[in-house]
């Protein structure tokens, strides 16, 4: 597996409302927790089958938060993705680790 896609770690600062991932290449991801959630993944989010796991833009980590979002729970999808349990209720969005790295606010910064 390429170790540019393997979380080592990952953790949510709910008062930052932040995102970290340390990925096995030593590389270290940090999401605005409001970014991630307008780039949720999920059928109903993306708008429909054809758009799921497109490329989301990363310019939505640089728009303003319009609200504090919470997780409840991150579970481990195999070994390809994680699936994100907001505070809300939704837990439809499985965002894989390809796409999570692609959306690396410092990669696209």
């Amino acid at each position: 597996m390429d170790k540019r896609l393997y979380a080592k770690e990952i953790t949510v600062e709910t008062e930052a409302q932040t995102l970290t991932i340390n990925w096995a290449d030593e590389h270290t991801s940090v999401y605005g927790l409001d970014g991630l959630r307008r780039a949720c993944p999920c059928v109903e989010c993306a708008g429909g089958h054809a758009h799921m796991n497109q490329p989301a833009d990363p310019a939505v980590f640089k728009e303003k938060p319009t609200r504090t979002w919470q997780v409840t729970q991150l579970i481990e999808v195999g070994n390809y993705a994680m699936q994100i349990v907001w505070g809300d209720g939704h837990d439809s969005g499985i965002y894989r680790w390809e796409y999570l790295r692609q959306l690396c606010p410092v990669e696209n910064g």
